[in-house]
């Protein structure tokens, strides 16, 4: 699947990120009112990508600069912990008021990479799992209802928001979802609902399917490298190269992600040791 976002953009991790595709899960299971920074992004400038940090943390660090820089919302609190008489709870991602209806939103954070495996369940929402097999979209779901959620309403946040002048029962929760969604090779995103359509950005396949091509280029970006624009990335190696590399990945029984490139193209995929 060629990459389609704007040149403009393709070198700009900031707006990469607030362009990268986000997930409505909304439900009569899950009712979690989408946040969007979409269309933030005309707003933001530049910022140096965190590199050293992990995958999670990038997120959390980029989705934080695009609320302090936004004009349609005041960041008033983030990665809020709330403490137990022994032990941390949990945390509040982020208490965000609305400029315009002066609303107090709490919003939780989520940057996942999910591959579509529809022997996992009879529902599509059980069927995304991420690329080594240890994170599933239902679990995650699952754990945003139970536990971030509701701490909002436990007894041991009221202080914290009696600090900041917030009245539990008025604050309105939703949920920002970038995610990455890639469907196995043969199969149509049409055939899925368009929530999840959307978020499809490319396959994945088996060592076996991938068959040499001779002119493209294929770069293997860490984990750490995954928010990062492809034009950024600057190790490409050549397709002999790039298989003694994919043989290792699956010796150590790791699903890399893969860029391949083209003259006309640019396409994004997971090699799965599974």
């Amino acid at each position: 699947m060629t990459d389609l976002l704007p040149a403009n953009l393709k070198s700009n991790p900031l707006s990469y990120f607030c362009n990268a595709p986000e997930l409505d899960v909304s439900s009569e299971t899950f009712s979690f009112k989408p946040f969007s920074v979409v269309s933030l992004a005309a707003e933001i400038s530049e910022v140096k990508f965190p590199s050293e940090k992990l995958l999670g943390k990038q997120a959390e660090f980029l989705f934080e600069h695009v609320l302090n820089q936004s004009t349609a919302y005041q960041l008033l609190a983030s990665n809020v912990q709330i403490h137990g008489e022994e032990e941390t709870l949990g945390e509040l991602d982020y208490l965000v008021q609305d400029a315009k209806t002066e609303e107090v939103l709490h919003v939780e954070l989520a940057c996942k990479f999910y591959l579509l495996d529809k022997g996992l369940g009879s529902d599509l929402i059980q069927q995304w799992i991420g690329p080594n097999r240890k994170d599933r979209l239902i679990d995650k779901l699952e754990k945003l209802k139970s536990k971030q959620f509701p701490m909002l309403f436990a007894p041991e946040t009221k202080a914290v928001l009696d600090s900041l002048a917030i009245a539990a029962t008025h604050v309105e929760q939703q949920l920002c979802l970038k995610a990455f969604l890639f469907l196995p090779k043969g199969v149509k995103r049409n055939a899925l609902p368009e929530n999840f359509r959307k978020c499809v950005v490319g396959t994945y396949i088996t060592p076996s399917e991938f068959t040499e091509h001779p002119t493209a280029q294929y770069a293997f970006p860490q984990k750490k490298e995954w928010l990062l624009p492809p034009a950024q990335l600057s190790n490409w190696y050549t397709y002999e190269d790039a298989l003694v590399y994919l043989k290792k990945c699956m010796h150590e029984r790791r699903s890399p992600l893969v860029y391949k490139k083209t003259e006309s193209a640019l396409e994004k995929f997971f090699v799965v040791w599974w």
